[in-house]
């Protein structure tokens, strides 16, 4: 219990120093967001009305009463509405576009773990043979592939060339076909590797000898035996991708023209929209202890040797 609180103390300080430190990088960008929002009528706008607009959305303030006033709103559950997008709940935005990218990272993972898991445990059961060989050969050129070149030749077999699948947006759920294979690409190399050597280790350990001598089945001391040891290094990096969805989201939304988070991020960045980039940088700072901790917790289920430390 006493690590548990600990554990969400540190959290709480890292989300507040993240908070803080992104309400003042974005001020220190170039650009005003009052002249972004005024667009080309900018002109006919006189020095009085721009500083009441400034005014209206507390950007004539000094920072720190910026960010305590956005710290209160945050705190107290409302987010706020965009400074681009006027009117529009800052709420609203996040479940709109959390909803696409939620959707894309739990496929991409769901599809990564049915494949990895097994193909990593047949391959270090086999090591050595034409189905290792095979599998690091692919799992290489998976985690070698740059997002963006396999999007645009995914786009231009079966989007422009076949014609099977739209090329970007969501119009129905056939868009997220190709978003997801090249998500789940990347994620299903890397994972299928960390599984391999998992299992390679697990395999030559002591007690893996000792039962295979009493004459247990292979297969009984792979499922009981080795599958779960070997289970940990995934789980980490399982933990680790889904407490960093956005930065492989971000690519793949641009390139597919998606409406997740990942878009949104980078629109608001560019557009100067700070509420919205500080609501969602906290959110997933908060995203990234979550994980950490629900991380924690399966290794004890999987391992009970930490359970006793």
């Amino acid at each position: 219990m006493r690590n548990i609180v600990l554990r969400l103390f540190h959290g709480f300080l890292v989300v507040a120093f993240i908070s803080i430190i992104t309400f003042l990088i974005l001020r220190l960008l170039p650009g005003d967001p009052v002249y972004l929002l005024l667009g080309e009528g900018q002109i006919q706008i006189s020095e009085e009305q721009i500083q009441a607009i400034r005014s209206k959305w507390g950007l004539d303030l000094p920072l720190h009463q910026q960010y305590f006033i956005w710290l209160r709103s945050m705190l107290a559950g409302d987010f706020g509405t965009s400074l681009i997008r006027t009117g529009v709940p800052i709420r609203e935005m996040l479940l709109e576009a959390g909803v696409v990218t939620a959707v894309l990272n739990t496929y991409a993972i769901l599809i990564a773990l049915v494949i990895s898991i097994p193909v990593g445990v047949i391959a270090a059961f086999k090591r050595n043979t034409f189905f290792d060989y095979i599998t690091m050969f692919g799992t290489t050129l998976g985690v070698a592939i740059p997002n963006f070149w396999l999007a645009l030749m995914l786009i231009i077999l079966f989007s422009l060339t076949l014609r099977w699948l739209p090329p970007f947006g969501l119009r129905s759920w056939q868009g997220y076909i190709l978003p997801v294979v090249v998500l789940a690409t990347e994620q299903t190399a890397v994972l299928t590797r960390i599984m391999r050597g998992a299992m390679l280790d697990v395999l030559d350990e002591d007690y893996i000898r000792t039962a295979s001598s009493k004459g247990i089945t292979q297969g009984r001391i792979l499922m009981r035996h080795a599958v779960p040891n070997a289970l940990l290094p995934v789980v980490s990096v399982v933990g680790f991708q889904i407490a960093f969805l956005l930065s492989g989201t971000i690519v793949v939304e641009t390139v597919f023209a998606l409406p997740g988070l990942g878009r949104l991020l980078t629109d608001s960045v560019f557009r100067h929209d700070y509420q919205v980039v500080q609501s969602l940088v906290v959110l997933l700072s908060i995203l990234v202890v979550i994980a950490n901790l629900v991380t924690d917790f399966v290794y004890m289920v999987i391992d009970p040797r930490i359970r006793a430390h």
